[in-house]
Protein backbone atom coordinates (compact mmCIF):
# COMPACT_ATOMS: atom_id res chain seq x y z
CA UNK A 1 0.00 0.00 0.00
CA UNK A 2 2.12 3.12 -1.29
CA UNK A 3 -0.13 4.72 -3.84
CA UNK A 4 -3.72 5.08 -2.75
CA UNK A 5 -6.65 7.04 -4.19
CA UNK A 6 -9.04 7.77 -1.58
CA UNK A 7 -12.29 8.57 -3.02
CA UNK A 8 -15.87 9.06 -1.61
CA UNK A 9 -18.92 11.59 -2.31
CA UNK A 10 -18.49 15.33 -1.60
CA UNK A 11 -18.24 15.83 2.22
CA UNK A 12 -17.14 12.28 3.28
CA UNK A 13 -14.20 13.31 4.49
CA UNK A 14 -11.46 12.58 1.69
CA UNK A 15 -9.31 15.44 2.18
CA UNK A 16 -8.94 14.90 6.10
CA UNK A 17 -8.78 10.85 6.45
CA UNK A 18 -6.20 11.52 3.20
CA UNK A 19 -4.15 13.51 5.29
CA UNK A 20 -4.13 11.75 7.87
CA UNK A 21 -2.90 8.19 5.91
CA UNK A 22 -0.19 10.31 4.06
CA UNK A 23 1.32 11.35 7.85
CA UNK A 24 0.93 7.67 9.05
CA UNK A 25 2.87 6.71 5.68
CA UNK A 26 5.06 9.50 5.83
CA UNK A 27 4.13 10.00 1.85
CA UNK A 28 2.42 13.04 0.30
CA UNK A 29 -1.19 14.00 0.04
CA UNK A 30 -2.25 15.27 -3.27
CA UNK A 31 -5.95 16.73 -3.60
CA UNK A 32 -7.22 16.55 -6.38
CA UNK A 33 -9.27 20.05 -5.86
CA UNK A 34 -6.46 22.04 -5.20
CA UNK A 35 -5.11 20.80 -8.99
CA UNK A 36 -8.20 21.82 -10.61
CA UNK A 37 -10.00 24.71 -9.17
CA UNK A 38 -7.86 27.91 -9.95
CA UNK A 39 -8.50 31.72 -8.22
CA UNK A 40 -11.89 33.18 -8.38
CA UNK A 41 -13.30 29.91 -8.87
CA UNK A 42 -11.96 29.10 -12.44
CA UNK A 43 -11.38 24.93 -13.58
CA UNK A 44 -8.63 24.19 -15.15
CA UNK A 45 -9.12 22.77 -18.53
CA UNK A 46 -8.20 18.91 -19.31
CA UNK A 47 -5.47 19.51 -21.33
CA UNK A 48 -3.81 20.94 -18.51
CA UNK A 49 -5.55 19.32 -15.33
CA UNK A 50 -4.38 15.30 -16.91
CA UNK A 51 -0.60 16.26 -17.02
CA UNK A 52 -0.69 17.95 -13.59
CA UNK A 53 -2.06 15.01 -12.07
CA UNK A 54 -0.42 12.77 -13.62
CA UNK A 55 3.22 14.70 -12.80
CA UNK A 56 2.30 14.27 -9.13
CA UNK A 57 1.87 10.55 -9.63
CA UNK A 58 5.01 9.57 -11.11
CA UNK A 59 7.16 12.14 -9.00
CA UNK A 60 7.47 10.03 -6.02
CA UNK A 61 7.24 6.06 -5.24
CA UNK A 62 4.21 6.85 -2.43
CA UNK A 63 1.23 9.17 -2.18
CA UNK A 64 -1.82 9.53 -1.14
CA UNK A 65 -4.47 11.12 -4.13
CA UNK A 66 -7.75 12.58 -2.48
CA UNK A 67 -10.82 13.13 -4.94
CA UNK A 68 -13.40 11.34 -7.36
CA UNK A 69 -13.14 13.54 -10.88
CA UNK A 70 -14.82 10.43 -12.48
CA UNK A 71 -13.02 11.30 -15.79
CA UNK A 72 -9.84 10.64 -14.33
CA UNK A 73 -10.27 7.44 -13.07
CA UNK A 74 -8.20 5.61 -15.84
CA UNK A 75 -5.58 7.63 -15.49
CA UNK A 76 -5.44 7.60 -10.88
CA UNK A 77 -5.74 4.08 -11.06
CA UNK A 78 -3.11 3.25 -13.69
CA UNK A 79 -0.60 4.09 -10.90
CA UNK A 80 -3.04 3.11 -8.05
CA UNK A 81 -2.25 0.14 -5.97
CA UNK A 82 -5.05 0.63 -3.34
CA UNK A 83 -8.87 2.29 -3.45
CA UNK A 84 -10.13 3.51 0.18
CA UNK A 85 -13.77 4.18 -0.63
CA UNK A 86 -15.55 6.39 2.38
CA UNK A 87 -18.91 5.37 1.70
CA UNK A 88 -20.75 6.72 4.44
CA UNK A 89 -24.48 6.90 4.62
CA UNK A 90 -26.58 9.84 2.64
CA UNK A 91 -27.57 10.94 6.29
CA UNK A 92 -23.72 11.13 7.43
CA UNK A 93 -22.56 12.68 4.27
CA UNK A 94 -24.82 15.60 4.03
CA UNK A 95 -24.33 16.56 7.63
CA UNK A 96 -20.74 16.50 6.89
CA UNK A 97 -20.41 18.43 4.00
CA UNK A 98 -23.45 21.18 5.23
CA UNK A 99 -21.37 21.35 8.08
CA UNK A 100 -18.33 22.01 6.26
CA UNK A 101 -19.87 24.74 4.17
CA UNK A 102 -21.58 26.51 6.43
CA UNK A 103 -18.22 27.14 8.96
CA UNK A 104 -16.51 28.03 5.54
CA UNK A 105 -19.04 30.27 4.75
CA UNK A 106 -18.93 31.49 8.02
CA UNK A 107 -15.00 32.07 8.54
CA UNK A 108 -14.04 32.82 5.06
CA UNK A 109 -11.43 30.36 5.18
CA UNK A 110 -9.49 29.86 1.90
CA UNK A 111 -10.31 26.37 0.79
CA UNK A 112 -6.92 25.92 -1.28
CA UNK A 113 -3.73 27.80 -0.76
CA UNK A 114 -3.39 30.60 -3.81
CA UNK A 115 -6.96 30.33 -4.75
CA UNK A 116 -8.52 33.09 -2.75
CA UNK A 117 -11.47 30.67 -2.77
CA UNK A 118 -14.40 30.89 -0.20
CA UNK A 119 -17.69 29.79 0.28
CA UNK A 120 -19.76 32.58 0.08
CA UNK A 121 -23.43 32.11 1.32
CA UNK A 122 -25.29 33.44 -1.71
CA UNK A 123 -24.04 29.91 -3.29
CA UNK A 124 -24.54 27.81 -0.55
CA UNK A 125 -27.34 26.41 -0.66
CA UNK A 126 -27.76 27.03 -4.35
CA UNK A 127 -27.34 24.36 -7.68
CA UNK A 128 -23.94 25.69 -7.89
CA UNK A 129 -23.26 25.04 -4.42
CA UNK A 130 -21.07 21.88 -2.88
CA UNK A 131 -23.89 21.03 -0.85
CA UNK A 132 -26.64 20.42 -3.86
CA UNK A 133 -23.85 18.72 -5.66
CA UNK A 134 -23.60 16.66 -2.63
CA UNK A 135 -27.14 15.14 -2.27
CA UNK A 136 -27.65 14.89 -6.36
CA UNK A 137 -24.75 12.87 -6.55
CA UNK A 138 -24.76 10.64 -3.63
CA UNK A 139 -26.76 7.54 -5.25
CA UNK A 140 -24.42 8.05 -9.19
CA UNK A 141 -21.50 7.93 -7.30
CA UNK A 142 -22.35 4.84 -4.81
CA UNK A 143 -23.69 3.01 -8.10
CA UNK A 144 -20.05 3.85 -10.19
CA UNK A 145 -17.78 2.90 -7.31
CA UNK A 146 -20.12 -0.30 -6.89
CA UNK A 147 -19.55 -1.28 -10.06
CA UNK A 148 -15.64 -0.32 -10.84
CA UNK A 149 -14.36 -2.46 -7.40
CA UNK A 150 -16.07 -5.16 -9.40
CA UNK A 151 -14.36 -4.49 -12.56
CA UNK A 152 -11.74 -6.64 -14.25
CA UNK A 153 -10.03 -3.52 -15.48
CA UNK A 154 -8.58 -2.93 -12.11
CA UNK A 155 -8.00 -6.34 -11.10
CA UNK A 156 -4.35 -4.93 -9.90
CA UNK A 157 -5.57 -2.49 -6.81
CA UNK A 158 -6.80 -3.61 -3.74
CA UNK A 159 -9.88 -1.90 -2.62
CA UNK A 160 -10.99 -1.00 0.66
CA UNK A 161 -14.55 -0.14 1.50
CA UNK A 162 -14.63 2.06 4.89
CA UNK A 163 -18.80 2.39 6.02
CA UNK A 164 -18.27 4.60 9.07
CA UNK A 165 -16.26 6.76 10.35
CA UNK A 166 -15.61 4.37 12.98
CA UNK A 167 -14.53 1.82 10.67
CA UNK A 168 -12.12 4.66 9.35
CA UNK A 169 -10.63 4.93 12.45
CA UNK A 170 -9.80 1.40 12.84
CA UNK A 171 -8.12 1.16 9.48
CA UNK A 172 -5.82 4.48 10.35
CA UNK A 173 -4.82 2.44 13.38
CA UNK A 174 -3.88 -0.95 11.71
CA UNK A 175 -1.60 0.74 9.37
CA UNK A 176 -0.12 2.90 12.02
CA UNK A 177 1.13 -0.35 13.63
Amino acid sequence: MKRINVIGTSGSGKSTFSSKVAEILDVPHIELDALFWQPDWAVTADEEFFPKIESRLVETDGWVLDGNYSRTTSLKWRYADTVIWLDYSFARTTYQVTKRALWRAWSQTEIWPGTGNTESWRKLLSKDGIIWWSVSSYKRVKARYETAFKSDDYSHITFVRLRSPDESERFLKSIAK
